[in-house]
C-alpha cells in the first residue's frame, strides 16, 4: 500500500460519521473536494513508512546498510576502488599504507568527541562535522572523502557524506558517480524524502548525499531556514551516525559561516606552502561559534627521517582552535 493510500485511508476513517446535511453540489462540492485533497497531500507528506528508531550505539555485529539507516531505499552504486587507489586516496582495503595511517590519526579525536570515547567527553552535535578551508583548491573534498571512507571502515560507524559545496560540487567527480539530484532538491522541496536522493555506495556503511543540480544563488540555500531544519532533523534522528559536510571555503561565501554554526566540530584544511597566514587567521574568525576546530595541513611534502616516511602528526593551532591533526 502506498503512502498516499495509507494517508487517504487515515483521513477516510476520520470522516465516517454520517453527514447531517445532504450531499453538497456545485461550488460547495468542489470546495469540499479541494479541502479533502489538500488534507490528503499534507497527511501523505507527514506519513513516515520507516519511523526513526530510538538512538542506540551500533555494535560490531550491526550489518544494517545505510539505505535502511537513513530511511527508504536509496539508489546503489559501485565505487571504482582501483581508481581511488590510483588517485592516492584511502580505500577500504588500504591496510597500513601511508594515506590510511594519516587519516586514522585525523579521525581518532573526531570520533572520540563525537561519541565520548575513553576520557573524552561527548561534544554536543559532535557527530556533525564540517570540512572547510579559507580558499578554494586547498583539498577540502579530498579530505572529506578520505575521512568518510576511513570512518566507514570502523566497525561501529555509519557515515553520511553530504556534498554541501553546492556551487562547485566535486564529490561525484572524485567518486566517479553520476548524481543529478541531491541536497539542493531537498532544500527546495522539504516534502521530498531524503531516501530519494541518497546514494548508497558499495563501500560498507558509506552513503552519499550529492549537492544536486547547479542553480543560481545555490550557496544562499546553505543559510536558509530549510538548511537549518535539515541539519536539525539529521542531528535529532541520527545522533549515533557520523555526518560529514563538504563545505564551500569560508572566504569565498558567507553562507559557509552560517553552516558552520550548526556543526559540533570543524575540520579546517590548510594547503601547505600556499595558503597565506592572514587568510587562515581571517577565516578562523568566522568560526567563533564552534569550539572544536582542528587544522589539517594538506599537500605537505613528505619528509624522511633515517629513510622512514614522516609526514603526519604535524599541525598548528590559532586562537580557539587546536592543531592535533596533520598531513
Amino acid at each position: 500500500m502506498s503512502i498516499i493510500e495509507k494517508a487517504a485511508g487515515k483521513l477516510e476513517a476520520q470522516y465516517q460519521t454520517p453527514p447531517v446535511q445532504g450531499p453538497l453540489t456545485g461550488e460547495d462540492a468542489q470546495r469540499e473536494r479541494a479541502l479533502i485533497e489538500e488534507s490528503i497531500e499534507r497527511a501523505a507528506a507527514s506519513f513516515d513508512e520507516t519511523p526513526a528508531r530510538p538512538a542506540r550505539k551500533p555494535s560490531g555485529d550491526d550489518q544494517e546498510g545505510p539505505a535502511t539507516v537513513w530511511g527508504g531505499t536509496s539508489r546503489q552504486v559501485s565505487i571504482d576502488i582501483a581508481r581511488l587507489k590510483a588517485m592516492g586516496m584511502v580505500t577500504p582495503d588500504a591496510g597500513r599504507d601511508k594515506i590510511a595511517e594519516e587519516f586514522r590519526l585525523i579521525k581518532r579525536p573526531l570520533l572520540a568527541r563525537a561519541f565520548g570515547h575513553g576520557d573524552t567527553p561527548r561534544v554536543p552535535r559532535g557527530n556533525l562535522i564540517m570540512i572547510t578551508s579559507s580558499l578554494p583548491g586547498e583539498g577540502r573534498s579530498f579530505t572529506a572523502i578520505n575521512l568518510a571512507i576511513s570512518m566507514a571502515t570502523e566497525m561501529e560507524n555509519t557515515v553520511l557524506l553530504v556534498d554541501a559545496d553546492v556551487a562547485k560540487s566535486a564529490i561525484p567527480r572524485y567518486l566517479g558517480i553520476e548524481a543529478k539530484d541531491g541536497l539542493i532538491d531537498v532544500l527546495r522541496n522539504p516534502r521530498l524524502p531524503l531516501s530519494d536522493v541518497l546514494i548508497k555506495t558499495d563501500i560498507a556503511k558509506l552513503t552519499v548525499l550529492p549537492a544536486g543540480p547547479s542553480i543560481a544563488h545555490a550557496n544562499e540555500l546553505l543559510a536558509s531556514s530549510a538548511m537549518k531544519a535539515f541539519v536539525e532533523d539529521i542531528a535529532n534522528r541520527y545522533p549515533d551516525r557520523i555526518v560529514l559536510f563538504d563545505s564551500p571555503p569560508l572566504l569565498a561565501t558567507s553562507e559557509a559561516t552560517v553552516l558552520a554554526s550548526y556543526m559540533g566540530q570543524i575540520v579546517f584544511v590548510v594547503e601547505a606552502e600556499r595558503t597565506p597566514q592572514e587568510a587562515v587567521k581571517d577565516a578562523l574568525t568566522h568560526l567563533s561559534g564552534c569550539e572544536h576546530i582542528g587544522l589539517v595541513l594538506n599537500k605537505a611534502p613528505a619528509r624522511s627521517v633515517h629513510g622512514d616516511y614522516y609526514g603526519y602528526g604535524y599541525g598548528y593551532g590559532y586562537g580557539y582552535g587546536y592543531g592535533e591533526y596533520g598531513r
